[in-house]
């Protein structure tokens, strides 16, 4: 199957608010672009203040009964959706591949991980209970419960416009609140193919929502007096404002921000598995993922061989079309961006670095933002390509002496939000889990993702808040624990 197999043919970008879908009144709008063959596939117009206003009042005024009903009966919807993400996970794939870029593959398994978290919000009756304590003192009896707050939104970006709205979505309106979606506006599509499945499952209107826009829009959310909370996920810059945005306005606030990831491989690893890994962890996604490891630090022993075997495997990597059942990385989300990537790739050769695979001489397809993975070697760690987030498909090279040195490598980074380690050593990799600065670690696996049950942890510049995405962090997020103390002294 190739990419002009499928029907371009999609439907412009609506809001969906109150239960209805309905167009957007602002002014300004975007084109939504298939860039694996640089087509406009639809357009969105951006919401105006009167349109997140809307949404708000009434997500405000579902709540107030959506809180009153049984827990058992708001995860009736999450189950019916559950069934429903299955049944059409491979149209909502080709939807996420045509907008996005990522293969079919890739989209599968992003859909798969997003389910994942809905099954977990499904039992979140047991996930709920907080405590009770008989006698806690004489006559005394005490109990925690966690009661909803109100309204809560979320900033989701393009690199992941199926998993990463479910992290929060089915948490949310599992404990009682009323969830405003504010998706990319580059990858809207999926977005709203989810939303005609939350519409089929029956949520009560106003309860689950969705809006489109650009900053203005992410700017009212933020600041809007009725919005308990907001979860983002994005760049550091970005973060770093929703987090101070939304915190000056007395809001919970999580906001997952850029990395700049590695992979440690000692001299006692297994070299062929290791290299297998490395370029799956640096290149699916065409890179375009925050838990993609761009580095790879690797000791002086080894670093010859392993740089000979990555070069060598690329040549077999093949660039295509998403939905070429052939493609090992589809192109990048836009023009735009495909021209930063090549920018740093520029400047790696600029300040030094040796390029021992250059995806800028490898025949890709001419239509689309298409770039073939870039590998580069005697990269410095206070290179550009060494600590900034390129975001693409382009892996650093690191020589190292000794674990020691490799450690201090990655932890001089601004950024903790993953790291892995390759080795059979149980001594190095006791020593990682100790002294690594991130909050996803890895052992023998090239992206350390953590399951929906676990938390998805980001330390330093990576995370900005408290409480993560995903698992028990959400339950935590989404409540506020109450303690009720009881006498009854004629009892």
């Amino acid at each position: 199957m190739s990419q002009t197999d499928v029907d371009t043919e999609i439907d412009n970008v609506n809001n969906y608010i109150g239960g209805e879908w309905q167009e957007a009144r602002g002014s300004q709008t975007e084109e939504i672009v298939d860039s694996a063959v640089g087509e406009t596939i639809a357009e969105t117009t951006f919401s105006s203040e009167g349109d997140v206003n809307q949404a708000v009042d009434i997500a405000t005024e579902a709540f107030e009964d959506w809180r009153q009903q049984p827990v058992e009966e708001r995860i009736q919807p999450l189950f019916r959706l559950k069934t429903l993400l299955e049944e059409h996970q491979e149209d909502l794939a080709e939807v996420l591949v045509k907008e996005h870029g990522k293969t079919k593959k890739e989209a599968m398994g992003e859909i798969r991980r997003g389910i994942e978290n809905v099954e977990v919000a499904c039992g979140i009756p047991s996930m709920m209970q907080a405590g009770h304590l008989p006698n806690a003192a004489p006559d005394i009896d005490e109990t925690a419960v966690r009661k909803p707050l109100g309204v809560f939104t979320a900033i989701t970006p393009f690199n992941f416009p199926a998993m990463i709205p479910l992290w929060f979505l089915p948490y949310a309106v599992a404990t009682g609140n009323s969830f405003i979606l504010k998706p990319s506006e580059s990858t809207p599509l999926t977005a709203q193919y989810i939303f005609e499945l939350i519409e089929e499952a029956g949520f009560p209107n106003g309860v689950v929502q969705l809006v489109n826009g650009g900053k203005d829009t992410v700017n009212t959310l933020l600041e809007h007096e009725d919005i308990e909370g907001a979860s983002f996920v994005g760049s550091t810059p970005v973060a770093k404002h929703v987090y101070e945005t939304a915190a000056a306005n007395g809001k919970r606030v999580q906001a997952q921000g850029g990395a700049k990831n590695h992979i440690i491989v000692s001299e006692s690893s297994d070299i062929e598995f290791a290299v297998d890994q490395t370029i799956s962890s640096a290149y699916a996604n065409s890179g375009q993922r925050c838990l993609a490891n761009p580095s790879a630090v690797v000791h002086d022993d080894i670093y010859d061989e392993f740089a000979d075997r990555l070069a060598e495997a690329l040549e077999d990597y093949t660039v295509a079309g998403g939905l070429d059942d052939d493609a090992d990385m589809g192109p990048l989300i836009s023009e735009e961006h495909r021209e930063r990537v090549l920018d740093y790739i520029e400047t790696g050769v600029e300040e030094g670095a040796t390029l021992l695979y250059d995806g800028r001489d490898v025949d890709v397809p001419d239509d689309g933002y298409f770039l073939a993975p870039t590998l580069f070697g005697d990269v410095d760690p206070e290179m550009t390509i060494g600590k900034e987030e390129i975001f693409g498909p382009v892996l650093s090279l690191i020589r190292v002496n000794d674990f020691e040195e490799a450690i201090e490598t990655v932890n001089q980074s601004q950024f903790g939000n993953a790291a892995s380690l390759f080795t059979e050593r149980g001594a190095e990799a006791k020593q990682f889990r100790h002294d690594v600065e991130a909050g996803n670690l890895g052992v023998n696996t090239g992206t350390a993702a953590p399951m929906a049950f676990f938390h998805f942890g980001g330390w330093k510049d990576s995370f900005f808040g408290d409480l993560h995405a995903q698992g028990e962090d959400m339950i935590h997020f989404y409540t506020d624990e109450a303690v009720y103390i009881e006498r009854w002294p004629d009892a």
